[in-house]
Order: structure tokens, then C-alpha cells, then sequence
């Protein structure tokens, strides 16, 4: 059996529009980004993960590209997404061993995926080094990473909002009974931040800028139990065209964030318009569950809540918990094999 798992070695990995992360032996060995930088000289790889975020909008772009090889959920840059996996299991150090271990991987993919774009996640694997991958639905592994029994005859709401889209999916005996999937997430969000920025004081900002007013000030509603500090904001005045600061209020963000939050409702409402009765008496006893890395938005479940009149849970490490629920499909592969494609 020990020289058996020498040369069979498993990973779970979450392919992500922001983040990826990659789960070894149950435990999270990999949390990175899902940016490439490419020297464009040479052609060269010279960053992936926290390095290559780190440079984007730092550099000239006659010398380097920030490539984000994941859009919406799926593969934009077949090439650059090969190089971003192959990196990721290259931290892993799974492959150091005198003879390159047999890898099993799974992979969890948006459940509105389509064939073309699951074969690129599958082919990117298989380029990376992979030998056998296997896909598993986001809300599904979201599911299992909660902790909710996904094989009970018993419905559950599952909400997963990560970088680019927003899984929407009712869960029941295995299977996925009925879902939704909008291209309204935190990407999205970011945009909006940019938008309100340029359009209502005259700021030009940078995606890292808006990420950072995301987390610092971001926000569903425009009161709040406890309210952050106004949010210092630095860019470009675009008028002048010089540098320029603004301090941030959580207010201005629900308002600028609002038509975003509008369509992630209106998908929620969708998706219960289509439940079973049976399955929508259990979701009225187990409420809806949020997870991902958008789900931590101020107030957005007490938004939720207001608007379906159901009980709104957020995952324990939301970010995390597609990813968990992957390595817990993996780890225990007879138990889920059939929830694994």
C-alpha cells in the first residue's frame, strides 16, 4: 500500500477566476492566485500566483503581461491556464521523486459549464502532467465542503459566489435538481467599483485599488450593525491627471454594487421558482447556504434574507469550501464517485 501511493499521488484543486487552490493529503497546500506574468521578450513564464498579482499595473507593457487565464469561471488562455496548472502541482512537489508519480486530480467546475470549456480544463490538466482527471460541480463540492450530507433525500440551497460567477444549485440525493449561474461576482463587483469611482469622482483606479475598497469598505446594504471606517483611496484624478485621494464610504459601495447584488437575487428567485414543492419545504427548514470568497460581503445575507424571506447561512472559510469539499470527494472517492464526472 506505501509503495502503491508512491506512485499514485491525488489532488484536489479548485480552479478558480481569482484564487486557486490545491488540497494534498487533506490539507491545503496551495492558495494562490490565478494570475501568470510573461515576460513578453523572451516569451518566458517569470511569475504565477502572489508574485505575478503583485506586478500587475507595475510595468511596462512592452516588457511584461498579467495574464488571468480563468474568465468567468472557465478558461480564457488555453496556453497560459496550462502553464498556471502546471506551476500549482510543480508547488506541490508531488512530482520530486526520481520517477514522476501517476496523478489523479479533480477539478471542480461551474455547474453552467459548457462541453467545449470543460474539455479545455480537462486538456490543460492533461498538458500539466495529470494522467487521470476527473470534474465535480462547484455548488456540489461547495455542498460537501459545508458539510451538508449532499446524498440525504433532503433538498439544500447552495450559493457560491466566487471571482467570476455565481453558482446558484439545489441539492438533493446526489444530485443537482435544479441551478442557476450568472457572470455577476467578484470581478463584476470590482468593476462596479471602478465605475463608480470614474463616473462620480472623476478617479481613475486599478483593479487592485478596487479589490482593496471591496474588502475594506464594500457592501449589500447601506446600514450596517457595525460600519468600517471610510476607506482611503488612492489613483488618478482624471481630469488633471494627477494623483489623487478620496476617502470611501461603505454607503457609496451598496450603491454602487447594487445592480450586481440585484441580479444574484433575481437568479436566487429563479432558482426557487423552479423547486420541487418537496425540495422547497426543506429549503424553507434549512435555509440557504453562501459560500465563496463573495459571499463575505457586508450584509449581502441579510440582504438575501430580506428578499426571499428564508433563513441566509454563510460557510465557516466560505473561501475555501469548494476547494475543502473537493479534497473530502476525493479523499473518500468510492462514497462520491458518482458525483465525480
Amino acid at each position: 500500500m506505501g509503495l502503491l501511493s508512491f506512485f499514485n499521488k491525488e489532488l484536489a484543486m479548485d480552479l478558480g477566476t481569482a484564487n486557486s487552490i490545491v488540497i494534498y493529503n487533506g490539507q491545503v497546500v496551495i492558495d494562490e492566485p490565478s494570475v501568470v506574468a510573461l515576460d513578453k521578450r523572451t516569451n518566458k513564464i517569470i511569475a504565477v500566483g502572489m508574485k505575478a498579482k503583485e506586478m500587475e499595473g507595475r510595468y511596462s507593457s512592452d516588457i511584461l503581461e498579467t495574464v488571468r487565464p480563468l474568465k468567468n469561471g472557465v478558461i480564457a488562455d488555453f496556453e497560459m491556464a496550462q502553464h498556471l496548472i502546471r506551476e500549482l502541482i510543480g508547488m506541490t512537489n508531488v512530482n520530486r521523486t526520481i520517477l514522476p508519480p501517476s496523478l489523479r486530480m479533480v477539478i471542480c467546475i461551474p455547474s453552467g459549464i459548457t462541453n467545449v470549456e470543460e474539455k479545455a480544463v480537462r486538456e490543460s490538466a492533461q498538458q500539466a502532467g495529470a494522467k487521470e482527471i476527473r470534474m465535480i460541480h462547484e455548488p456540489m463540492a461547495a455542498a460537501i465542503g459545508i458539510g451538508i450530507d449532499v446524498l440525504k433525500p433532503e433538498g439544500h440551497m447552495i450559493v457560491d459566489i466566487g471571482g467570476g460567477t455565481a453558482e446558484i444549485a439545489v441539492i438533493s440525493l446526489g444530485g443537482i435538481v435544479c441551478s442557476n449561474s450568472v457572470r455577476v461576482a467578484g470581478d463584476a463587483f470590482n468593476e462596479n467599483i471602478m465605475e463608480y469611482m470614474r463616473t462620480n469622482h472623476s478617479m481613475v483606479i486599478g483593479l487592485r485599488t478596487a479589490e482593496e475598497v471591496k474588502i475594506n469598505v464594500g457592501s449589500a446594504l447601506s446600514q450596517l450593525d457595525n460600519e468600517p471606517e471610510d476607506y482611503c483611496t488612492l489613483g488618478r484624478d482624471l481630469v488633471t491627471g494627477l494623483p489623487k485621494q478620496i476617502y470611501i464610504s461603505y454607503k457609496e459601495m451598496a450603491h454602487a454594487l447594487g445592480s450586481s447584488i440585484t441580479r444574484i437575487e433575481q437568479a436566487i428567485l429563479d432558482t426557487l421558482s423552479a423547486t420541487p414543492p418537496e425540495l422547497a419545504a426543506d429549503i424553507f427548514r434549512t435555509g440557504i447556504f453562501l459560500a465563496g470568497g463573495g459571499s463575505q460581503l457586508r450584509g449581502l445575507d441579510k440582504r438575501i434574507a430580506a428578499k426571499t424571506n428564508l433563513e441566509v447561512h454563510i460557510a465557516d472559510d466560505p473561501l475555501r469550501a469548494v476547494a475543502r469539499g473537493t479534497g473530502i470527494a476525493l479523499k473518500n472517492f468510492d462514497r462520491f464517485q458518482f458525483l465525480i464526472r
